[in-house]
């Protein structure tokens, strides 16, 4: 597949393309979400976009922000953030 939904005929090495049909959807693009517990890469320093959103969203909830969150961690404290602050909610929690 080239990251279009389109895979590459492989039956002549062709350049021709196919549409991937919903059975050729692999599982884990049927469901992307993942518990933060089962990543891989969860026990790693939070990413730099991480840091940013959590720390507008600690500041927005006057809560202190923790730097020494892994990427696991800081995901799941920026759940409970837009929870209690409202943020990627339609309207703010009253």
């Amino acid at each position: 597949m080239d990251g279009s939904g389109y895979r590459k005929s492989a039956r002549d090495g062709s350049d021709d393309f196919t549409l991937m049909t919903p059975d050729d959807v692999p599982p884990a693009a049927l469901n992307p979400e993942k518990d933060p517990a089962d990543w891989t890469t969860g026990d790693e320093v939070m990413t730099g976009p991480q840091r940013s959103y959590l720390q507008t969203l600690c500041r927005e909830a006057g809560e202190e922000f923790n730097e020494r969150l892994t990427k696991a961690e800081a995901s799941k404290k920026i759940d409970e953030l837009r929870r209690k602050t409202g943020r990627g909610e339609s309207e703010p929690p009253k």
